[in-house]
């Protein structure tokens, strides 16, 4: 016999458990895409408490769709090992390029992240932060359905001792600090925002620019090529997993 109603308390009492145990963290991230995915993965294999707001109901970011709707994929050869570890089979198309099935690839990631320990929350957008003693001490968080319909209802809390902003070309984090907290660590002080496509440059810059751009706010992915004003790259993205790693190496060493 299958009771409804205790469906329904399964349901409830898993997820407010898992909730409310991350309400105060070690890191919290900003975007369930591939930069993301990844730190998320690396940090919490380091045994640190990792939890990721996506604000979609998929997790996975830009990668789904490959290029243009087809499902597949670039990596360079300096980072394909990064999906092959968490299972990913990948080609080799000569002249240093590899393919992967974009489907199997977010998949892989996201699983990978989740059995390291990361916690992944989705359909929760990130609206403001926590700024305390000129420093990012968490995220200000609310239900995406409730940001959408433009309802005035008010957001809760999560603290954490490092903050990640991996939401891509939009920068979504990075630019609230800066509208509400201070000067970012960019040669303007702003988010400088995106140039045109350029994946040779992109590629290399998205890496460098991974970075500590507030106390206690990193950036990783296209988000740090949007905050540094660098190019685009498309459906390459092994700089994407190498940004994830750096950033995850960057706060292990500062928290």
């Amino acid at each position: 016999m299958i009771d409804d109603a205790r469906v329904t308390e399964s349901i409830v009492n898993r997820f407010f458990e898992e909730f409310s145990d991350h309400t105060r963290i070690d890191v919290a991230i900003a975007g369930a895409g591939p930069a993301g995915l990844v730190a998320g993965r690396y940090l919490a294999e380091k045994g640190y408490q990792v939890a990721i707001f996506e604000r979609k109901l998929s997790p996975g970011g830009g990668m789904w769709g490959g290029g243009m709707g087809y499902p597949v994929v670039v990596l360079q050869e300096s980072s394909v090992e990064e999906l092959e570890k968490v299972g990913v089979k990948t080609r080799e198309e000569g002249d240093g390029y590899y393919t992967a099935d974009s489907v199997s690839s977010v998949a892989n990631l996201l699983s990978s992240a989740i059995d390291a320990g990361c916690r992944v929350f989705n359909m929760i957008t990130v609206e403001d932060v926590l700024y305390e003693e000129g420093s990012v001490k968490g995220f200000v968080i609310n239900s995406s359905p409730i940001e959408t319909a433009g309802l005035h209802v008010d957001p809760i809390t999560i603290r954490a001792e490092a903050t990640i902003d991996a939401t891509g070309h939009d920068a979504e984090v990075c630019n609230v600090v800066e509208e509400k907290a201070g000067e970012l660590e960019t040669e303007e002080g702003t988010v400088m925002g995106e140039k045109s496509m350029w994946a040779e440059v992109g590629e290399k810059t998205v890496v460098e620019n991974t970075q500590e751009v507030f106390p206690g706010l990193w950036v990783t992915g296209m988000c740090a090529n949007a905050v540094m004003g660098a190019p685009r790259m498309g459906p390459i993205f092994g700089g994407m997993l190498l940004s994830g790693k750096k950033v995850a190496e960057l706060i292990d060493g500062e928290i």
